[in-house]
């Protein structure tokens, strides 16, 4: 019988300091980057040994910028990698000099023990213990497999007897953690009864998987917990197949097999190059290419990020020609959201996303609202003098050229910008403003000569009567404004895309335009 953990999955709030850590410190190979099975629009890398073998991998779902979790009964609450025992001391001092925050070693079940956090606060144990890996990493010092888990259960009995089902034996106690053995590897269960339950979210695991031997155990698996367990259906994830189910106590179990694994859409030897996107989303392969979230490999050429007034996020194509654009949300978006419209307007400019900081009902907004069409003042003024810094510190920061930005916003991020204009003169130049209303009850008069316009509304928008209070503003303060209706309501259509780029054609310095001209 096929026996042990498949994988583990975790949760990152920031995807290059995971790579750095998984990649660059414990030297994981990346072995497959993908969107998400339950989420497209939501990255997912699995890190292992060098053939992505089952039993040494561990996946992020990344939640970029996201909230933390809290640790708490029913969940996985550490992951620990087999490391040669000659290497304590080496993994040691490593820690130490990347400031890797470490405890240790000391000694658990016998087997000595360091306790290091991941940049998101996961705890991960490095366990000095001989072992084989499938396919070995280049080092000497190299993990070699996964050594095992700690699930935290209030119902300690029962989540054992839970994990037995999936070819585990119980061997010994310390403490209050009893420890379950497979062929290859451990799950220690910690009773935790009284703590408190356990949050999603980064620095926290999402769930623990077990290795299956073929579909037809998965299914077995399926038919006999059918009146219980909190399982679901058989899902195909292309490079396994598994089922989703909770032990007695809450903790989310994966059943997954080994085959066909990640070879299957790239050769062994180029594992982790390519950004796959699941099968039922290839209709949409660009859109979400374009919005999932780009980092750097160890070694690779990469662009720190800054520390701004606002989340931001970027997207720089293979030929960048040298402008920005910087993309504001409508209600209930984030900082990705705008980045499939604004390529389709400009293919070659790179990708400044940015997030609101005011939350409605938990969605993300960029300033506070009393009802659909009466807006929160002085909110308004303080989110466009922070909008503002950002642009300040985004151009000094990265090296934009202030000369060639654009603002794209939609809904809540138009009427954003429109009240930047107007309140912050000099910080927008250029922008296309989607479905905006005039956001301001007492506008003041700002200079706006020089600055260029385009606003395109919806002929059925309901908030459409709002937009030439806008439209008249920005033309008093002396901006050219291009105006056009469409056949449209609120929602964007394709006709936005072609307005906008036709529009951006005539709005962009000559020497840019000339150089798209001959694309």
């Amino acid at each position: 019988m096929t026996t042990g953990i498949h994988h583990v999955t975790g949760i990152t709030a920031n995807v290059q300091a995971n790579v750095d850590f998984y990649v660059g410190f414990l030297g994981l190979r990346l072995v497959k980057r993908t969107g998400g099975f339950e989420d497209a629009e939501q990255l997912h890398l699995f890190y292992g040994d060098r053939a992505g073998s089952p039993g040494s991998l561990i996946s992020f779902l990344v939640w970029e910028s996201g909230a933390r979790g809290r640790v708490g009964h029913g969940q996985v609450a550490e992951v620990a990698f087999a490391v040669p025992p000659i290497s304590m001391g080496e993994w040691l001092t490593r820690a130490m000099d990347a400031r890797v925050p470490v405890e240790g070693p000391k000694r658990e079940m016998g087997e000595p023990v360091l306790r290091l956090k991941d940049p998101d606060g996961l705890i991960v144990k490095l366990v000095g213990v001989e072992g084989r890996a499938a396919a070995p990493l280049t080092g000497p010092h190299a993990p070699t497999r996964l050594r095992g888990v700690t699930i935290l259960s209030e119902r300690p009995d029962e989540t054992a007897g839970f994990v037995a089902l999936f070819g585990y034996r119980e061997i010994g106690a310390e403490g209050a953690i009893r420890r379950l053995v497979s062929d290859h590897d451990v799950v220690d269960v910690r009773d935790v009864s009284g703590f408190v339950p356990s949050v999603p979210g980064a620095g926290i695991l999402d769930h623990v998987a077990f290795r299956a031997p073929d579909e037809e155990a998965v299914r077995a698996m399926r038919l006999s917990m059918k009146n219980g367990a909190d399982v679901t259906n058989v899902h195909d994830r292309k490079y396994f197949l598994s089922l989703y189910m909770r032990e007695p106590a809450g903790t989310l179990i994966e059943y997954a097999t080994d085959a066909p694994g990640f070879a299957v859409d790239e050769p062994i030897n180029h594992l982790g190059e390519t950004l796959f996107v699941p099968p039922n989303d290839t209709d949409r392969a660009q859109d979400l290419k374009l919005m999932l979230p780009q980092f750097a490999l160890p070694g690779e050429e990469r662009f720190p990020m800054r520390d701004l007034p606002f989340i931001h996020r970027f997207h720089r194509p293979d030929r960048p020609d040298g402008s920005t654009m910087v993309l504001l949300h409508g209600s209930g978006g984030n900082e990705s959201d705008m980045m499939p419209l604004a390529h389709r307007i400009n293919p070659r400019a790179t990708l400044l996303g940015v997030r609101g900081r005011s939350t409605e009902e938990g969605i993300n907004r960029w300033f506070r609202r009393f009802d659909a069409m009466t807006y929160d003042q002085a909110d308004i003024r303080a989110e466009a003098k922070a909008f503002g810094a950002f642009v300040d510190g985004a151009v000094s920061g990265y090296g934009l050229d202030a000369g060639r930005i654009v603002f794209l916003g939609y809904s809540n991020g138009a009427n954003l910008l429109g009240a930047v204009m107007q309140l912050q003169p000099g910080t927008i130049s250029r922008a296309i403003l989607l479905r905006s209303v005039q956001a301001l009850e007492d506008a003041p008069t700002a200079d706006l000569a020089g600055a260029n316009v385009l606003m395109l509304n919806g002929a059925d928008d309901p908030f459409g009567r709002m937009a030439p209070a806008l439209e008249r503003a920005l033309c008093a303060g002396g901006a050219t404004v291009d105006s056009r209706t469409l056949a449209a309501g609120h929602e964007l259509t394709p006709e936005d895309a072609d307005r906008a780029k036709r529009w951006l054609l005539k709005a962009l310095p000559r020497e840019q335009a000339e150089r798209e001209t001959h694309v």
